[in-house]
């Protein structure tokens, strides 16, 4: 798993959430109290936090194997958190077959770009 599959499908879900929370459409959905506003603000969180992964990454080449195994454990959670959002827009043509494989299945792929559809 490559620092690059998360940049991807992080950069694909905030190009669906970005603009929701856009306030020149005269709405104030993600700024308000309502409870969609909230929702939207949670899912946004959750996937700011999914995607903190970096730091993760950085570690895992120099790690220990017990180490290892956590530090895959945690970026496989992580990756299915971001999937289980970005496959709500599985239908939209910027959509990567990339984000629909577990993550043992990226080690399979690499870095390299996964084909779209």
């Amino acid at each position: 798993m490559d620092v690059q599959h998360f940049e991807r499908i992080t950069a694909f879900i905030e190009a669906r959430l970005t603009p929701v929370f856009d306030p020149a459409d005269g709405n104030d959905h993600g700024w308000g109290m309502d409870d969609t506003s909230r929702a939207l603000r949670a899912l946004r969180n959750t996937v700011l936090g999914a995607s903190a992964i970096k730091g993760i990454i950085a570690q895992r080449a120099t790690a220990d194997p017990k180490m290892r195994g956590i530090i895959d454990q945690s970026l496989e959670h992580n990756w299915d958190v971001l999937r289980g959002v970005a496959r709500q827009w599985e239908d939209h043509p910027d959509f990567r077959r990339e984000f629909k494989r577990h993550a043992w299945e990226l080690d399979e792929l690499g870095a390299a770009p996964a084909a779209q559809g």
